[in-house]
């Protein structure tokens, strides 16, 4: 139920879905009060004026840089990690599959990085999450394969096939780490992301390390005299929408005590 209403929630958290109740508002005051044309008029205007604001590089920028300006890395230097627990987010659970190409997402570094921590020695084994919805495979199964295929040795990888979101990843992992004993542990995943992945641990009682990755925010100062920035662009609308889904969920899992 909870899995649902999230989505449901986060659905509500979009300019997309804003610009659109502001349209169907805007259409009912011209049908059912014609006379008052500056209502419907001003609901246009207001639907516009959204799309145009969260689709500019500027506020979608902005709003990532928010998201990440908490994770920071405390990876502890000299020591080898018993377990590293790689989230999921990765792969598009519609497109991969048996005998069939994988698909990766924008969240490919988290792969990358945990690949590069077993590959050097620094994690010994991995918790490989990911429940996903898809029809022809579970996330996690596609990446442990992808691990193996790079060379990692199968008994490393323990997979999590049934976790659908950061908290069921969170509980999945720490149990886990219980039943084999894990003293030192490293979470893997987006910095945007990671504020919420810590305090779903720490919610738990788990105590891990953070490795962001996958920085997408950057020096505001580089739009300067770019009047590039104003323009709107769809994979801004893209990201602010993402973004504003993550600040939705952080106020959803904290109210719920799933973090803290």
């Amino acid at each position: 139920m909870f899995f649902l209403l999230s989505k449901t929630f986060e659905l509500a958290f979009s300019p997309l879905t804003w610009a659109m109740a502001l349209v169907i508002a805007g259409l009912a005051f011209a049908s059912r009060a014609p006379a008052r044309k500056w209502l419907w008029r001003g609901c246009l205007t207001l639907a516009v004026g959204v799309l145009y604001v969260f689709s500019i590089q500027r506020v979608s920028n902005a709003l990532e840089r928010h998201l990440e300006a908490g994770a920071r890395s405390t990876m502890k230097e000299g020591i080898v990690y018993d377990g590293v627990v790689l989230l999921g987010g990765i792969v598009d659970v519609l497109v991969s599959g048996p005998n069939r190409p994988r698909a990766y997402g924008e969240n490919i570094e988290r792969l990358l990085a945990t690949y590069d921590l077993l590959r050097t020695g620094l994690a010994k084994e991995v918790v490989v999450s990911g429940g996903g919805e898809g029809v022809f495979a579970r996330e996690a199964h596609v990446l442990r394969q992808q691990l193996i295929d790079w060379g990692m040795a199968p008994e490393r990888a323990v997979i999590d096939d049934q976790s659908r979101n950061t908290r069921e990843n969170a509980v999945e992992s720490a149990r886990v780490a219980r039943e084999r004993g894990w003293k030192s542990i490293l979470v893997v995943t987006s910095a945007f992301h990671m504020e919420r992945a810590l305090g779903c641990f720490k919610a738990l009682g788990l105590e891990v390390d953070a490795l962001p990755v996958d920085q997408r925010g950057y020096d505001p100062a580089r739009f300067s005299g770019s009047w590039q920035s104003w323009l709107p662009q769809v994979g801004s609308l893209a990201q602010s929408t993402h973004a504003l889904h993550e600040m939705a969920a952080r106020v959803i899992y904290r109210v719920r005590g799933y973090a803290q």
